[in-house]
């Protein structure tokens, strides 16, 4: 029996029930789909297929498109050819995507047709031409160029450089439970093969155990009993309504799409966009369309936020009869309870499987009477029974068998069979090795985890040396390692080049990698920790990532409403990768809508939490829905509850010095009054004081006046010019300053130039940057010059910053003097004593 057998039963059964619902979410009436309509537009896309689409055996097409109210249409008119459809997301990274493309070997691809252009311009070298379009359908065909030269070798790399995935052939004795097999039948011939008609429902790209991207094709044999043994465990009936959680580049989405259409239930289909979007997607699903069957990950319940959870998914009154939590780790019992209402009578299950053995392989239903008061919290959650035609069993590090204690998962069954890269043949009853570790207890199976360097993260596995290849093959980048960091944040430490930005780096891993994969943060480091044995010391990275979280909650003081405002504008472009330089961020921009991306939102989150140095209820709700002003009020709230009127952004600009101040000398020069309490050095060394682009003030020492002859009001000093300053140089940035247009404006800077310079009176000024320095935060106050007069002293810059540092910089050569940290933010420009020994900032 295949999927679209036993789809076809149902919809023979209620052609007129809806099966499929697609709501935008935008106001807008949702659309339906009959299973009559759905099955129509299915026959006519397999016949456009099979006209245009030469096949000999197996056929896998792809599908390069977003869900939407065709979706099942489109899906069924693949398996009807009878071919394999393989989703390809248009947001993926298109080197993963064409990575996938060709190693399946796609000669076939069907494009959603608004998604045509971005298809064309990131594929292009991939296409040989499009056949035709359907336009009712909305897909057009493309055929995909067989020419793999220059891949084959690139295949060839990265196969060198993984480990195959295990499979073994042959069950070994130990822990080892399946249950009844009436319904699987075995083959005669003692494998599975991939070339026979039929046989592929659906092909997958993983990361496996290497952080490659791994290619497995389900036959129909592997899935179907999946789906019947889950619809009779979930009593799936045709009144159900089952919503689309899951991309469909993620074979759980499989489940819940076929679970609905072989029972005569609807499905509901929402824009990726809404998923983000917790009090909208709440909405749709348990307010307008009484969503039954939910099945997800803990990642996308945890998105809702606990007052959703606790008002709509799981409250007294909801829709929702079954709640099926798999792709991660169980949530502990004592959240799952706070959540739940006390009259709820949704029933919960922990399902858990991968995709190597898709999809599903154990599921426990929860029972009701944990959620009781006086039951205690610390209920371990087990895996659960094997699902139909699934075999499971347990293994020690030697391949042992193991009957009470810890050890590797391998999951298989007679048929429980998936096609892994280039396999053909399978031997029945081959299992797999899942990399996940489980405790053995009373004949029942407890997660514990991974316990090498392959994680799950936000339902993806990966291994974190992918990431660590990905970012050490970066030209900025010396040397780095990567930490799971309490199995919550993925952490970067990086030992970096001379040219090393770490926005640019961001960016550049943010292309390569997929997002799940992209690090939480990018930690600088001098040098890597090693063990005695020489290998990269991961505690102490740990306890170098801890120190410099501590760092910067000290370093998060936040004045006031003003500041927030601004800081928070930087963290959105910063999380967003939009220039530091771009204009102010428009009040009504929406995160999503920005750029940005689940994950994305998730660093912004805890970036917030960082800067405000606390908790801050209910935010990635409001920064996944809502605007950045919006956000803005919803922080001050908590951190300013004080404030007697909420400001307004409009009104917000970044601070100035006014009035008479200090530090404005409107080009006069001035006596310094010698400070009380600092004891002068005999020997004063003269020296010229540069401060605020053109003001500048002369100490010599002498009873001459307080302005020596010869100087110039350019922002250096005769005595010693530095040579940064140059006459015309190619490709710099040049300035173009006539003697007699010079003097009109008294307060420019480096408009006056002094007759008895060196050079010609009609000057060409050029400009080009010699160094940076990094002040970790940002300055608000121009920095202070001292050029000596003594030859064979160098000049030096002093700036302060945000960071509560203070720098002494050389000018000719940029390296750092002296360091300095002090005990708050330095917002005014350094001033300098009369004897020359001391700078003053604050």
């Amino acid at each position: 029996m295949t999927l679209q057998e036993l789809v076809a039963r149902a919809a023979g059964l209620h052609p007129a029930r809806a099966a499929v619902c697609f709501d935008e979410c935008s106001g807008k009436p949702p659309a339906f789909r009959t299973y009559a309509t759905m099955v129509e537009l299915a026959v006519e896309l397999t016949a456009f297929l099979q006209k245009h689409c030469g096949h000999r055996g197996k056929c896998e097409i792809g599908l390069y498109c977003y869900p939407g109210i065709n979706l099942p249409s489109w899906i069924l008119g693949i398996l009807q050819v009878p071919a394999a459809y393989s989703p390809i997301d248009p947001d993926a990274p298109p080197t993963i995507s064409t990575y996938f493309m060709k190693k399946s070997n796609l000669q076939y691809i069907l494009v959603e047709n608004d998604k045509i252009n971005k298809f064309r311009m990131v594929h292009a070298g991939c296409i040989y031409h499009n056949s035709s379009a359907i336009e009712h359908i909305g897909l057009t065909l493309f055929q995909m160029s067989s020419s793999n030269t220059d891949f084959s070798s690139e295949v060839g790399n990265m196969k060198s450089k993984c480990e195959p995935f295990k499979a073994v052939d042959n069950s070994q004795p130990g822990f080892t439970v399946c249950p009844d097999q009436t319904e699987v039948k075995t083959s005669e011939a003692g494998y599975m093969d991939a070339g026979q008609k039929d046989t592929l429902a659906y092909v997958l790209h993983t990361s496996g155990t290497t952080g490659i991207p791994k290619i497995v094709r389900v036959p129909h044999k592997c899935i179907v009993p999946n789906i019947q043994h889950l619809k009779s465990i979930f009593e799936i009936t045709q009144d159900d309504v089952l919503f689309l959680a899951s991309p469909l580049t993620f074979d759980p989405s499989v489940v819940e799409l076929f679970m609905a259409l072989t029972s005569g239930a609807s499905v509901l289909v929402v824009p990726n966009t809404v998923k983000m979007m917790p009090e909208e997607l709440s909405a749709a699903l348990f307010h307008h369309h009484h969503v039954t069957v939910l099945q997800a990950t803990p990642t996308l319940l945890r998105r809702f936020g606990a007052h959703i959870i606790k008002s709509r998914v799981l409250s007294a009154n909801t829709s929702l009869r079954v709640l099926a939590l798999g792709g991660e780790a169980f949530p502990v019992l004592s959240l799952l309870k706070s959540w739940k209402h006390k009259e709820n009578k949704t029933s919960i299950f922990n399902l858990y499987g991968i995709t190597e053995v898709s999809s599903w392989a154990t599921c426990y239903k929860i029972p009701e009477e944990v959620f009781s008061a006086d039951f205690r919290t610390d209920f371990p959650i087990p895996l659960g029974s094997p699902l139909l035609g699934t075999k499971l069993e347990v293994r020690d590090a030697n391949g042992s068998a193991v009957l009470e204690g810890e050890g590797q998962i391998f999951i298989g069954g007679e048929e429980r069979i998936c096609f892994l890269d280039d396999e053909v043949t399978v031997p029945l009853g081959t299992m797999r090795e899942t990399g996940d570790f489980v405790r053995v207890k009373n004949a029942k199976l407890f997660f514990l985890g991974r316990k090498d360097n392959q994680i799950k993260r936000h339902s993806k596995r990966f291994n974190i040396e992918y990431l660590q290849q990905v970012a050490e093959d970066l030209c900025q980048v010396e040397a780095c390692a990567v930490t799971w960091y309490q199995q919550e944040k993925l952490i970067l430490f990086v030992l970096p080049k001379d040219d090393f930005e770490e926005r640019e780096t961001l960016k550049e891993l943010q292309k390569r990698l997929p997002a799940y994969a992209v690090p939480d943060e990018i930690v600088v480091i001098k040098a890597l920790p090693l063990t005695s044995h020489g290998k990269v010391d991961i505690s102490e990275l740990n306890k170098i990532y801890q120190n410099h979280l501590n760092s910067r909650r000290r370093d998060s003081k936040l004045s006031d409403a003003e500041e927030l405002w601004e800081r928070l504008q930087y963290l959105w472009k910063s999380v967003l990768c939009l220039p530091c330089d771009s204009t102010g961020i428009p009040k009504d921009a929406v995160f999503l809508y920005s750029g940005g991306d689940s994950l994305k939102a998730l660093r912004f989150f805890e970036e917030i939490e960082m800067l405000v140095g606390k908790a801050v209820p209910g935010l990635l709700e409001v920064i996944l829905s809502h605007s950045i002003e919006e956000v803005y009020r919803h922080i001050l709230k908590i951190v300013f509850p004080d404030e007697e009127q909420l400001m307004n952004p409009d009104n917000v600009v970044k601070r100035k010095l006014r009035g008479n101040s200090g530090e404005e000398f409107h080009g006069k020069y001035i006596k310094l009054t010698s400070e009380r309490g600092l004891e002068i050095a005999s020997g004063l060394t003269p020296f010229m004081a540069l401060n605020r682009g053109n003001h500048s003030f002369p100490m010599n020492f002498t009873k001459s006046s307080m302005r020596p002859k010869n100087t110039v009001r350019v922002g250096v000093e005769p005595l010693q010019q530095p040579s940064f300053l140059h006459s015309k140089t190619p490709g710099v940035i040049k300035s173009h300053v006539q003697g007699s247009e010079a003097n009109k404006n008294d307060h420019s800077s480096v408009q006056q130039i002094h007759a008895e310079c060196s050079h010609s009176s009609v000057a060409e000024l050029a400009l080009r940057v010699r160094w940076k320095s990094n002040t970790r935060k940002c300055v608000d106050a121009s920095p202070l010059v001292i050029i000596p007069a003594q030859g064979g002293v160098s000049a030096s810059v002093y700036v302060g910053s945000h960071s509560h540092a203070v720098q002494a910089i050389d000018l000719d050569l940029g390296e750092i003097k002296w360091e300095k940290t002090l005990g708050d933010r330095i917002e005014s420009s350094a001033c300098v004593s009369k004897c020359g020994n001391f700078i003053v900032v604050g």
